[in-house]
């Protein structure tokens, strides 16, 4: 019988609101007619929900409950969800091969939390992933939406799951899964070299610079700012006990040749929110711990940009009191009308609040089309306003960014005002007003042609670079709508919006992605080096002022930050030559071989099927760990977080041959360039660093190669078990043959991978997705495809016998 219990959000503000999404979801250029599209979801409560995927490779959901959380959770807190003693619990493990619990310290729980909320999505109804997580209710639902969308890439819906309780294993299951471990993990299970998060430690600990690199070469280019590669991005700055920022990795990012990153902040969260106090409960806490990052963090040469994306949307509920402010209505919210003074006072007055209290921040970028419901046309829908629809998107939006400036001019006003001495003495050095970035994310070209013009002339405007770059894949054509490293930009839409903001005098950011992409995100950085350096040099030549260098994937210290920093140092200096030196920096006596690589690695990606519909639905972050069902699951793959086996969304506009083969060409190639790298380098005498360097660039590179060639087994595999029914006997034969050489396939990348992340802790890590996948997923994946050919493959043949 399945949990009746209500799912929290069926009752709470956004549950009617459309389906979330990112910053990184939309494409470029997107109609109101394509937004409408993908805003057709709703929110889902959990009872009455879909039922769960089955884990038929487990006796029940209890053992996959204790396999799946064995690494991550206590299991005190386990035994509790369960309802049994944690001895219990630990006999029903160690039962199943599995090795002594490792110790769950608070920092990992607080670092791993996405990471155990997917992998219990279709186990525990949700009163015990609450007691799983230790979790409210509120936390719970401020976290699915407020931490990147966590919502919608969890499909925007709950599974209706029954509650998990106790239940033996079946004795003929135990000596199966005994012969599984013997056979497959040599009679035990494998060990990590490196635990979780084992990278925070290495990447905070203090760095010792070498002679030749005491800091970063100054750049053409500034702002060059990336998010941080281990922060968390839902409320950090009430969180004492995670450092988003510490010593040594601010030290990378310097190093690296950043001198910024960027911050998200929820505006209510931050300062005063007037018409309800108890919204901005602990903002004076916020306020104040962001202040002293920002210092810190100004102490090791980095400043930091906060994301705007304000006035967020409220339930309708708060509009019974305040109808005047009531904006666009979107499902069970409405807008906070921006063209009403109340809210337009609220917005300055939250600018300036921020501004004065902190004054060396390095400034704002704000998104105002496309992301959170916001202003009343950020949807596309503002002629739904009486106040909006009249004022049209471009007056709207152009004076919300005003408003933005407003609030900053007055906050520096304030700074100026307490820094002046009682005898007016103004001698002081000037205080540097924080630049204010926008960004063109989401707007359509009329709306763009518009906006940019009527903006303030202290702007910065901000377009992704790559976008509308015409490509061509396996015979079909399309254009790049989102980051990419496989097409080398600036894009026609980049070029013309940076051209009319030069014409009006403001300057120009490019939006890239240096270190990695959606195109695979469970690596630190995709060693496509050669790619990043082209499309650095390409913006030079273009003189836009800086960078943002990444989104929220992408901030980990790398040679492909280097390059970027290099080549904007030095106008004459070519992609191959700032290769050159910064392999040469990294990896002594290998610097050839490995810019070698580079370039073999960079013309290897630049064959991956790039659509946005493959970037967000394809397996490319989960790879190997990816389950595969006898049958069809009947759910849809959500962007970056669930695939499933939606093998439809997954290849998005191409041909199912002309997919996996350009996915087969980008693998293949990653194993070339790789065996090459490695035998040129394996007897070379280089320093521990220098080895230690390159055995990580190998470690990614070898992830892409092992992602790739697992999707395109997981396609293949989906369409034959779709195809079985209607087909001949001889065709059926040769296809179940097929599948068997599949699934061993699939069962030697999940080790491999295992293997990997064992000796390299970052690999599967992003941060606001945390792990996709950590040892238990992967060696899940492997008893998964030994039921598959044990079980599920006899079964077949004896029913075509």
């Amino acid at each position: 019988m399945h949990n009746k219990s209500t799912f929290p959000f069926s009752r709470r503000r956004f549950l009617a609101s459309g389906a979330l999404l990112g910053a990184a979801f939309l494409p470029g250029g997107a109609s109101a007619a394509d937004v409408a599209k993908l805003l057709q979801g709703t929110l889902q409560p959990e009872t009455g929900g879909p039922a769960p995927v089955p884990f038929p490779h487990f006796p029940g959901t209890f053992q996959a409950f204790v396999w799946r959380n064995w690494f991550l959770a206590p299991a005190e807190r386990m035994a509790r969800v369960a309802g049994i003693s944690t001895g219990e619990l630990l006999k029903a493990g160690r039962a199943m091969g599995l090795p002594d619990p490792p110790a769950i310290t608070g920092e990992q729980e607080r670092r791993s939390y996405i990471t155990v909320i997917r992998r219990n999505w279709h186990l525990l109804p949700t009163a015990q992933l609450l007691e799983l997580l230790g979790w409210t209710e509120e936390k719970l639902e401020f976290t699915l939406k407020e931490d990147d969308f966590l919502y919608h890439k969890l499909g925007s819906l709950k599974p209706d799951c029954p509650p998990v309780r106790y239940t033996p294993a079946d004795e003929k299951w135990e000596q199966w899964m005994s012969r599984v471990i013997t056979e497959e993990f040599s009679g035990r299970y494998p060990r990590a070299e490196q635990p979780l998060f084992h990278f925070v430690d290495e990447l905070s600990a203090p760095l010792r610079k070498a002679p030749s690199r005491e800091k970063a070469p100054a750049s053409g280019f500034s702002p060059r700012f990336a998010y941080p590669y281990f922060a968390l991005f839902g409320d950090p700055l009430l969180d004492p006990g995670i450092d988003p920022y510490p010593g040594g990795y601010l030290d990378r990012m310097a190093a690296s040749g950043l001198d910024a990153t960027w911050m998200h902040i929820v505006l209510s969260k931050l300062t005063p929110f007037p018409w309800d106090p108890a919204v901005s409960e602990h903002w004076q806490e916020r306020l104040g711990n962001l202040q002293k990052l920002v210092q810190r963090a100004k102490n090791h040469g980095i400043g930091i940009y906060l994301y705007l994306n304000e006035p967020r949307s409220l339930p309708l509920s708060f509009f019974k009191k305040h109808p005047e402010l009531k904006g666009v209505t979107r499902g069970g919210e409405a807008a906070l009308c921006t063209s009403h003074p109340a809210v337009q006072e609220y917005l300055v007055n939250s600018m300036t609040t921020i501004t004065s209290a902190i004054p060396d921040l390095a400034g704002f970028f704000s998104i105002t089309a496309s992301e959170n419901p916001t202003n009343c046309w950020s949807h596309f829908n503002g002629q739904g306003c009486p106040r909006c629809g009249e004022r049209g998107p471009t007056a709207v939006i152009a004076e919300l960014n005003t408003l933005y400036l407003k609030g900053i001019r007055q906050g520096i006003g304030n700074q100026q005002q307490a820094k002046e001495e009682p005898a007016g003495n103004k001698s002081q050095p000037a205080i540097r007003e924080p630049q204010l970035i926008a960004w063109d994310w989401g707007w359509p070209a009329d709306w763009a042609e518009g906006i940019i013009p009527a903006l303030p002339k202290e702007l910065a405007l901000m377009s992704v670079s790559e976008w509308e770059l015409e490509i061509e894949r396996g015979g079909i054509k399309s254009h790049v709508g989102e980051y990419s490293i496989s097409a080398v930009g600036p894009g026609p839409r980049a070029r013309r919006h940076w051209s009319i903001a030069k014409q009006q005098g403001l300057k120009t950011i490019a939006k890239i992605q240096a270190g990695n992409t959606w195109e695979i995100g469970a690596v630190p950085h995709i060693p496509a080096v050669a790619n990043v350096a082209r499309h650095a040099a390409n913006l030079r030549e273009q003189q836009v002022d800086g960078l943002m260098l990444s989104w929220t994937l992408g901030g980990h210290p790398s040679p492909n930050l280097e390059v970027v920093a290099e080549i904007g140092s030095n106008r004459t200096l070519t992609p191959e030559q700032a290769m050159q030196q910064v392999a040469a920096r990294r990896y002594g006596e290998a610097a050839s071989d490995v810019v070698t690589a580079w370039e073999q690695f960079s013309q290897a990606f630049s064959e991956f099927p790039y659509h946005i519909g493959v970037v967000y639905n394809a397996p490319l972050q989960a790879g190997p760990a990816n389950l595969l069902w006898e049958k069809p699951t009947g759910y849809r793959a959500s962007m970056v977080g669930i695939p499933y086996d939606d093998v439809k969304s997954w290849i998005s506009v191409y041909p199912e041959e002309a997919f996996t083969g350009q996915l087969t060409k980008a693998a293949e190639g990653f194993d070339t360039a790789l065996a090459a790298l490695r035998a040129k380098t394996g007897m070379l005498r280089l320093t521990k660093s220098q080895r230690k360097l390159l055995d990580e660039e190998c470690h990614a590179a070898e992830t892409v190669a092992i992602h790739y060639h697992s999707i395109v087994n997981q396609v293949q595999f989906t369409g034959i078990r779709d195809r079985l029914p209607e087909m001949a006997a001889q065709e059926k034969q040769q296809a179940l043959r097929k599948l068997e050489a599949i699934l061993k396939e699939e069962i030697i990348l999940a080790r491999r991978m295992n293997e990997l992340q064992g000796l390299d802790s970052r690999l599967g890590f992003e941060a606001t997705n945390h792990y996709f996948y950590v040892s238990s997923d992967l060696t899940e994946k492997v008893i998964n495809c030994r039921y598959l050919l044990d079980r599920w493959l006899p079964s077949i043949k004896t029913d075509h016998e």
